[in-house]
């Protein structure tokens, strides 16, 4: 009978390995998987909330574009004004007349400016109050994404170390990372202000 020195090294090895659990691959496998898809989900409602908040960016950065146009226009008819009311004091009486139209008109102009530039403002005020809401929620996808990919990464170390605690642990940033994707999801109130400020 021939000895094997190949089979005695492979024998030495296996007894000298820790015994191994069973269920740490099945379970993370299966954490990693559901996961990995819930991270998705909320990385498609994340994108689209992004969109909206570059939507509400833009309309805010139109409206106030706007306002200072309106302003501008608003400033030369008051210039205007105070150039004809300084031009009509010298004015012969049968210009006055021509005067006083032309005042009127600017007049006008001056406090149709003034009311197209408030109702401006108040877009502009709306589109930041729509950035803000928008940007609550993406806060909210961001911690859930960062979490969950902490756990993951915590999840391939307990696979690859066969450490059962790495896995219970692993699952407290699984945990809160569903429960903020969740909350971005339902549009729940769940805002860490302390972390989202460390963060930002």
């Amino acid at each position: 009978m021939d000895i094997d020195p190949l089979e005695m090294v492979e024998t030495a090895q296996s007894g000298a390995r820790k015994p191994r659990a069973a269920w740490l691959n099945p379970a993370v496998a299966i954490t990693v998987a559901l996961l990995a898809t819930f991270m998705g989900i909320c990385k498609v409602k994340d994108d689209n909330i992004v969109q909206a908040m570059q939507q509400a960016q833009a309309d805010k950065l139109d409206h106030w574009q706007f306002y200072q146009a309106r302003n501008i226009r608003e400033e030369v008819a008051k210039s205007t004004l105070v150039q004809l009311r300084l031009q009509a004091l010298a004015a012969t009486p049968k210009q006055q007349a021509a005067y006083a139209e032309q005042i009127q008109m600017y007049e006008t102009l001056a406090k149709e400016q003034n009311s197209k530039k408030d109702e401006l403002k108040r877009q502009a005020e709306k589109d930041q109050a729509s950035y803000d809401a928008l940007n609550y929620r993406d806060d909210q996808f961001d911690l859930s994404d960062a979490s969950i990919a902490i756990a993951i990464s915590l999840l391939a170390v307990a696979s690859l170390t066969q450490l059962p605690w790495l896995y219970l642990l692993a699952l407290l940033p699984s945990g809160f990372g569903f429960v903020m994707g969740a909350a971005g999801l339902a549009g729940w109130a769940l805002h860490p202000e302390g972390l989202i400020k460390l963060l930002s």
